[in-house]
């Protein structure tokens, strides 16, 4: 019978951001393919250490564990590991993964060096997490919610049971159209345009989809004493900016749990003090100061299709 996962957050993750394999793929780099099969093969029974999106993956994978949830209900996470490994170097892969206890985790799939976006839609991935930026943008022109994440802080978040996810606003949650007013006309402009439009909800970015799946995720539960995801959102907006955003998370009919407007004050401190399991920020400057203290992962600009830009620009 065919899986139906339309009410299960299913997050897709690549071999290098669930594991650490810089060391692999520093001998690809430099070495070539050859060497390095050489040395996967060699390694195959030495586990990869835990890399950026792990403890992420162990939390979602305890969702499907809870005690107080009923034994007939649906799984409400999904795992997909993807990789452009081939099925002759994939044997460290799933040895790591076993060596973990990851053992929910029941979709994974190889590419043997071709992209990993176009396979995102047949297992109807909700979050995409890669260390390529190609496969990243190439997800979020296919419309999946998708970061390329940093290398972060080991093992900060590992106790932690409940999910814990941050995120930045413009151009991430809400759609760049206000932050592209910021840069193109300065704060004042910024602001007297927030409170002129404080009554139109802000555009869905792409991660809009996503925050919509937790939310589900969250009303969801029964016979729980708390949901099992918590939300921040983190934004450098300040007073009286903040509130068009209330007003269309109200709209959206989403749950956020904690919200942070900074008013350009760094995130760092918060971000050290919420300890999400992964923070998403579009600003490379955020990023790389956030993911001194969490897990990070930017959301670059979205990219239109080949074949638009060439009908533009014709």
């Amino acid at each position: 019978m065919p899986v139906d996962l339309q009410d299960t957050l299913v997050v897709g993750i690549t071999s290098s951001a669930l594991f650490d394999m810089t060391e692999a793929d520093t001998i690809y780099r430099t070495d070539g393919l050859a060497a390095y099969t050489d040395y996967q093969l060699k390694n195959a029974e030495v586990p990869l250490k835990p890399g950026t999106g792990f403890a992420l993956v162990k939390a979602l994978l305890r969702l499907n564990e809870t005690k107080d949830r009923k034994s007939v209900a649906p799984r409400r996470a999904e795992v997909v590991v993807a990789s452009k490994n081939s099925p002759a170097t994939c044997e460290r892969l799933y040895n790591s993964i076993k060596h973990y206890g990851l053992h929910d985790i029941q979709r994974s799939f190889l590419t043997g060096g071709r992209s990993i976006a176009p396979y995102l839609h047949a297992f109807s991935v909700d979050l995409f997490l890669s260390r390529s930026i190609e496969d990243v943008e190439a997800a979020l022109v296919s419309d999946i919610p998708a970061a390329v994440v940093y290398t972060a802080p080991q093992n900060v978040t590992d106790d932690i049971s409940e999910i814990r996810i941050a995120f930045d606003g413009d151009a991430v949650l809400f759609s760049d159209e206000s932050e592209v007013v910021f840069q193109k006309h300065g704060l004042d402009r910024f602001v007297k345009n927030e409170k002129n439009k404080v009554n139109i909800p802000l555009p869905q970015g792409p991660f809009f989809k996503l925050l919509k799946m937790l939310s589900l995720l969250q009303s969801n539960e029964e016979g729980i004493s708390k949901p099992p995801v918590r939300i921040a959102l983190i934004t450098a907006r300040s007073m009286p900016t903040h509130e068009r955003v209330i007003r269309t998370l109200k709209q959206w009919n989403v749950r956020v749990d904690e919200a942070f407007f900074m008013g350009g004050v760094p995130k760092t401190d918060v971000l050290r003090t919420f300890r999400p399991h992964i923070f998403f920020d579009d600003q490379e400057a955020h990023c790389d100061r956030a993911a001194d203290v969490v897990a990070t992962a930017r959301v670059p600009a979205r990219k239109a299709p080949k074949s638009n830009r060439r009908a533009k620009s014709e």
